[in-house]
């Protein structure tokens, strides 16, 4: 018997029907010799620590950290019955097919399976890389089965990041929050390998936003009669000069004033013309997180709500593999262009159009089979999609996902560029602009803004100039602008953010390490990310635009830089693509945690923090209190933070602040002689 081991339903179903005559049976599928069960995501769990050792129920600072010996995992109580059934099928299976997603995570969550049972490495094990639900792809997968073995590299790197994340969250969850008691913070301070860094990202912004204050700065803008025509341009500031803020802009006003007054009418010469002819080749398809930021400035999205929408597509077989961090195709594929061209032409009038223009013939730098490991970019399948059956969110993605593909069969937009140098009583200025010679791809945006767009060119066309010609001036002006403040990160910005991590490090060494990182979190998990976020009340929606509570600016300025800023866990990331690559072993990775989580919890328990400002103190000690709540009886108390329990004071809870009256004296009751009590009638 071959079974195979499916992460979700949905794919076992598409398997099952790619082998033809399935009998659908309670938690399988039997295709005549083979069977087909599934998973529901992770089935399987890893131990808390209290699991590992009673001891560990308490929060106890001294016993971190905490890195389990021998690491153990259980059945999640929700998945008890289809684990019973994938394990006796494992058992009397010959050979193992994993069809996990075909993503790091996916080959985890079912080799960790295959562990648990006792089978992995002791039975023939193969791999399935379904990257879209339709019929075709199934078959093209099915018959290229590999040798599960090629991807341990893959399933190594999962387990590192499951095993890193269970360290960081429960040892630095337990440091800071009881070491943020002792200053009278009574919440729980959740500390997480992503999430915490994502989260500082968003604080040191609203501060930066907190403490901006406007500057003037000035441009001197001028306008040159040529023979041919009239050029545009600005004066250019030399580098070293002073009076420049740390942007390169001129804070000085009267320099600026100079300098328009002195070339005010006045002739130069053109010292120099450069004009190139370029091109802008069509963008990659999408990958996830690329999809998750295109559609998020354009329709207001989220991450979740892109990745939720693009996995019902999945599902509907429409498009492919969703949580793919790969943004380049196979060339395999290149069969399947036709079919699906011709599906898409179908979709819309203004698709029938597009689809005309398209060349088939053209292979844009897309096609890279090198670029491919276990998923490929997210684009159409051949299964014909029904526009008037989808939702408006299913359209607008599947129409973005469309257009992608599309646009890997248009030429190159192709433009002109022409830089300008004038010279005027001894002042240099700069005119340049562009051209657009040919719209190539662009004409499948037509209307849409771009990252490009609104570029500063002061001038599209110029006349025909040439060095030495000579040119006067007809206006000189001062302008001035205002500093802005940076922008709020919504949640496509952060998102963005997130995978271009590098940017955002503390230690700008760093940088050039981390230019090929591919960001902190990985495409499946940092809409989730977010959304924890959110649902842990540390940040919120203003409108459009990510907002830290209170709360999260508490637990920044509580935890030590070392967590905040995404240095270390960028790193771990790089870290786990070698591991997937094979360049470096569990087990050095797992030294270096070691080293990690130490330096973590030495930074966070001597961090010198501020008890809350409104904090009560105690009136024996002058130390914060504590509110607590009794474990029997359920009433809340203020208790004094004295780390030494020297001071016992405590206090009842009177609407949220310690009720400082003194406690009644209590009654003193006489002996009770049963003999003598007497119950009264009535």
């Amino acid at each position: 018997m071959r079974l195979f081991i499916a992460e979700k339903p949905s794919l076992a179903e598409a398997i099952a029907k790619g082998l033809g005559s399935a009998d659908k049976q309670r938690s399988c599928f039997v295709c005549g010799n083979d069977v087909v069960t599934w998973c529901f995501g992770h089935i399987l769990e890893q131990y808390a620590p209290q699991e590992y050792d009673e001891k560990y129920k308490s929060w106890d600072i001294t016993l971190l950290p905490i890195i389990p010996e021998k690491w153990q995992m259980k059945v999640k109580s929700t998945a008890k019955e289809q684990f019973k059934a994938v394990k006796d099928l494992a058992l009397k299976a010959d050979t193992i097919v994993n069809a996990g997603d075909p993503d790091r995570e996916g080959q985890l969550l079912v080799d960790e399976v295959l562990n648990y049972i006792g089978v992995l490495g002791k039975k023939p094990i193969q791999r399935i890389l379904v990257n879209a639900l339709d019929e075709k792809s199934v078959h093209e997968s099915l018959a290229d089965l590999r040798d599960n073995r090629e991807f341990i590299g893959l399933r190594n790197s999962a387990l590192a990041r499951s095993r890193a994340d269970w360290i960081i969250g429960m040892n630095m969850t337990r440091a800071c929050t009881k070491h943020a008691e002792k200053v009278g913070y009574s919440s729980v301070v959740s500390v997480g390998r992503v999430q915490t860094p994502t989260l500082g990202l968003v604080v040191r912004r609203e501060k930066e936003i907190q403490d901006f204050h406007p500057v003037n700065y000035f441009q001197v803008s001028a306008t040159w009669q040529h023979e041919q025509g009239e050029i545009r341009s600005h004066w250019q500031m030399p580098e070293d000069m002073e009076g420049l803020d740390a942007e390169g802009r001129l804070l000085e006003k009267a320099r600026a004033e100079d300098i328009a007054a002195k070339v005010q009418g006045q002739t130069g010469v053109i010292r120099k013309v450069e004009q190139k002819e370029g091109q802008a080749q069509p963008p990659l398809p999408y990958s996830l997180s690329a999809l998750q930021i295109a559609a998020g400035k354009k329709y207001g999205y989220s991450p979740q709500q892109v990745l939720d929408t693009q996995q019902e597509l999945y599902e509907k077989k429409l498009t492919t593999y969703p949580r793919s961090d790969c943004d380049y195709l196979p060339t395999n594929q290149l069969a399947d262009v036709p079919k699906i061209i011709e599906n898409l032409s179908s979709l819309s009038e203004e698709f029938a159009t597009l689809t005309q223009s398209a060349d088939t013939a053209l292979r844009s730098k897309a096609w890279n089979d090198k670029k491919i490991s276990a998923h490929h970019a997210i684009v159409p399948t051949t299964v014909k999609a029904n526009m008037a059956e989808l939702t408006d969110m299913q359209r607008n993605l599947y129409s973005m996902v469309a257009k992608a593909y599309l646009a890997q069969f248009y030429p190159a937009q192709k433009f002109l560029t022409t830089h300008i140098e004038i010279e005027a009583a001894g002042e240099p200025f700069v005119a340049s602009g562009k051209v657009i010679l040919s719209q190539g791809w662009k004409v499948l945006y037509q209307g849409e803004p771009t990252d490009k767009d609104g570029e500063n060119e002061e001038q599209a066309q110029f006349p025909a100039v040439q060095n030495g010609d000579g040119v006067t001036n007809l206006q000189s002006e001062l302008i001035t602008k205002v500093t802005k403040p940076p922008k709020h990160f919504t949640t496509s910005t952060l998102l963005a953010a997130m995978k271009n991590i590098g940017s955002y490090v503390k230690d700008k060494s760093l940088k050039p390490i981390l230019k090929d990182c591919s960001g902190i979190g990985t495409e499946a998990t940092r809409a989730g990310e977010i959304e924890l976020l959110q649902e842990r009340n540390y940040l919120k929606l203003d409108k459009k635009n990510l907002v830290p509570t209170e709360k999260a600016m508490m637990i920044i300025e509580l935890l030590p830089d070392s967590i905040t800023y995404p240095d270390i866990t960028a790193l771990w990331e790089k870290n786990l693509e070698a591991i997937s690559n094979r360049e470096m072993s569990v087990q050095d990775f797992f030294s270096q945690q070691k080293t990690y989580i130490e330096r973590l919890l030495d930074d966070a328990i001597h961090k010198e923090i501020e008890p809350p400002k409104d904090i009560p103190k105690c009136p024996q000690c002058g130390r914060p209190l504590k509110l607590i709540t009794s474990k029997k009886n359920g009433k809340k108390y203020w208790i004094c933070t004295d780390p030494e329990r020297e001071c016992k004071s405590i206090f009842s809870d009177k609407r949220g602040q310690p009720d400082w009256s003194p406690a009644p004296a209590k009654k003193k009751t006489g002996s009770y002689n049963k003999k003598s009590f007497k119950r009264k009638a009535g």
